[in-house]
């Protein structure tokens, strides 16, 4: 009876570890370098100009954080700022100083006094304004083209602006546990992993306006999945996508394709292994060779990396609309 018990609670257990969902955020850091790990985290809560908005983090595909302006200081520094048009080059000095020690929030309210109407650079060009928001820039590695806002990318296909609310980021990685302040952070990519796909199957969206095989910046969906030479790879995939590139042409993942004056598909007769114009394709490894994967895939891994798919087409056109539902399994 005992090893009956201890085998049942053995087995629960396993259920258990098994039916835990995951979700992995890849930071890519101000200072260039990118860190991946699990990260504890359920819902993001956006503040935005209509309300809080909570979103569930199997939704969320990537947070590009903003430069949140601190206005608590408006006045000290508006004061330091006139300070730097003073006659006396002490004090230009000590407000040009004092300005430069302070935190990246203060960028968008020295950038919204320099735009003024009622500002008026000094006859001193030793300690200006613009050479204050171009150093606080340079030290908080913030590029001119920052956002006030923080933007939420929501399963590929929308975004919405507003404040998330956090001072570090928890990672437990293969190196250990991580905590990232978030003014160290520009981005975090996030991937969702359902343990209701049950036997190691996972469901991915490829987006027609992001996820095609010629679209140089994040064109393939990183799966998150590692595979190793001799695994079998199962790709199932559905949907219909509308390619503005090729003249508007709807497509499905075998490649079968029709115009936009036709009623009916075309099937892609071709035998070809070479992938042909909305075929769903695979690769492994960022640097890894378009393998032709279609509406039904199973094949055996010729070498060992990430598992990236995408939507094969060589250009990009961000007016492409549809998506393909993309099932993975490895083993």
């Amino acid at each position: 009876m005992k090893k009956v018990k201890v085998l049942l609670i053995a087995t629960m257990l396993s259920i258990v570890a098994f039916g835990q969902n995951k979700t992995e955020f890849t930071l890519t850091l101000k200072d260039g370098n990118v860190v991946t790990g699990e990260a504890k985290v359920s819902n993001i809560t956006l503040s935005t100009d209509y309300g809080k908005l909570v979103i569930p983090i199997k939704n969320v595909t990537s947070i590009e954080l903003g430069v949140h302006p601190d206005n608590s200081q408006k006045s000290k520094i508006e004061n330091l700022t006139k300070q730097l048009s003073n006659s006396n080059e002490e004090m230009r000095s000590n407000a040009y100083k004092e300005l430069t020690t302070m935190s990246a929030s203060i960028i968008p309210v020295l950038e919204d006094i320099s735009y003024s109407s009622n500002y008026i650079p000094g006859d001193f060009n030793d300690y200006s304004l613009s050479n204050a928001i171009s150093e606080l820039k340079a030290i908080h590695s913030v590029s001119n083209n920052y956002k006030t806002k923080d933007i939420v990318f929501i399963d590929y296909d929308y975004n919405m602006g507003g404040i998330y609310s956090f001072k570090n980021i928890e990672l437990k990685t293969e190196y250990g546990t991580l905590n990232i302040p978030r003014n160290k952070i520009e981005k975090i990519d996030v991937m969702f992993y359902d343990a209701t796909e049950g036997a190691g199957m996972k469901t991915f969206k490829l987006f027609a306006n992001k996820h095609i095989s010629g679209n140089n910046n994040g064109g393939w969906m990183k799966t998150g999945i590692m595979v190793k030479n001799g695994q079998v790879i199962d790709i199932i995939s559905s949907g219909e996508i509308s390619l503005a590139s090729l003249s508007g042409n709807t497509y499905k993942p075998d490649g079968s394709s029709k115009s936009s004056s036709s009623n009916d598909f075309k099937a892609n007769s071709s035998s070809s292994t070479y992938p042909a114009y909305g075929n769903t394709v695979y690769k492994i490894g960022e640097s890894g060779t378009a393998v032709k994967a279609g509406a039904s895939y199973k094949g055996k891994s010729t070498s060992s990396g990430m598992l990236y798919v995408s939507i094969y087409e060589t250009v990009y056109n961000a007016s492409n609309t549809g998506f393909y539902v993309v099932k993975l399994k490895v083993r």
